[in-house]
């Protein structure tokens, strides 16, 4: 695992974007899984500058979604569906064919869930997973004791994620549905890079449960230390509660430029 403490979200969405450049040079058409929220959006905003400046060609990129709400009617704007589409592959120049996700408005959401992981398979696997982190220390919305070998499934939400929600919802949580479809954490892991951004002190504590201490189901993003190439992309914000803050600064200034994210 790779930690890099950047000075704000900003600087962070830069660095990642660039990342996905690079990938983008290299394979036209990889596969990008996306996340969702307010953390990853100077990611999307930096990659979409680049795409607009000519500095980058993302025609043949594909997305893949990483969870959705359970039960919104098709075409909620809080769909998640619906946030990728307006955030990510829009502003990226693509049209919904490039797009692929879970049906969380399926009547037999079981099966919609198998489907997903199957497509995902069938596509070549995602070649770059974004992840955030919740202050519970969960990714998608595997919530704390999730399985670590855990396959795409529909999950409960934790009140304080329902909670955490809301904002999207008109900050009404009655609003926030109480069920989701989340790429499992052993999906997560079969992504050939991961790469997890966090802003913000609110973070600090789950982002250093998460990379310093020990692979737990209590805290899900700890399963990213059992990935070949995993990168975690943090401010400074969130780097407070880092036992080993210099020692991540001190290897990120004196990395290999050829090595890249």
């Amino acid at each position: 695992m790779e930690v890099v403490i950047v000075q704000d979200a900003a600087a962070g969405g830069e660095l990642i974007a660039e990342g996905i450049a690079a990938l983008l040079r290299r394979k036209p058409d990889a596969l990008l899984g996306v996340a969702t929220g307010s953390t990853p959006l100077p990611i999307y905003d930096a990659l979409t500058a680049k795409v607009r400046s000519g500095a980058v060609d993302a025609a043949r990129a594909r997305i893949a979604q990483l969870d959705e709400y359970v039960g919104l009617p098709v075409g909620h704007p809080e769909s998640y569906r619906s946030t990728v589409l307006r955030q990510v592959v829009e502003p990226l120049g693509l049209d919904a064919g490039a797009f692929m996700g879970p049906d969380g408005s399926a009547e037999d959401v079981q099966a919609a869930c198998e489907a997903y992981d199957r497509a995902l398979v069938e596509a070549g696997g995602v070649d770059l997973q974004i992840l955030g982190i919740g202050t519970d220390g969960h990714i998608g919305f595997n919530e704390p004791c999730s399985s670590l070998a855990s396959r795409t499934r529909i999950k409960t939400l934790t009140e304080q994620t329902r909670v955490d929600n809301a904002r999207f919802f008109e900050d009404d949580i009655d609003q926030v549905p109480h069920h989701v479809i989340t790429q499992g954490i052993g999906t997560i892991l079969e992504a050939r890079h991961l790469v997890l951004l966090a802003t913000g002190e609110g973070k600090a504590e789950a982002v250093a449960q998460a990379v310093e201490g020990p692979v737990a189901a209590l805290v899900p993003a700890s399963a990213l230390q059992l990935h070949p190439h995993a990168t975690v992309v943090v401010d400074e914000a969130a780097a407070t509660k880092l036992k080993l803050a210099d020692y991540f600064r001190h290897t990120y200034a004196h990395k290999p430029a050829w090595q890249g994210l």
